[in-house]
């Protein structure tokens, strides 16, 4: 989730990928893969310090908002998990109601 938190943090300042590849000296390309999750495995703790330089944020934020974003993932399938469970729940209170009535 850490190429999601980098691409989101781009977004949020309005920057395209030319100029953050620009700014973090890398290559379009690179930046691209990098965001997409294709070279996710190749963002370096160097690749981080020059993100946190040109966002003015520390390296540890950046971390954990790709925990937070990693985390509403998981709440989100757990709603949606309890929520089908609910959903079955008084489809069964709704069938036995009928049987009764």
């Amino acid at each position: 989730m850490l190429h999601k938190a980098l691409r989101h943090l781009r977004r949020y300042h309005r920057m395209t990928q030319e100029e953050l590849a620009s700014r973090l000296e890398i290559s379009n390309n690179y930046l691209s893969e990098i965001e997409s999750g294709k070279k996710a495995h190749a963002i370096t703790v160097d690749l981080l310090n020059r993100y946190a330089s040109v966002f003015g944020v520390p390296v540890s934020s950046l971390m954990l908002f790709s925990e937070e974003l990693e985390s509403d993932k998981r709440s989100e399938k757990i709603r949606v998990a309890m929520a089908s469970n609910v959903l079955k729940v008084l489809d069964w209170v709704a069938a036995d109601d009928e049987r009764r009535a």
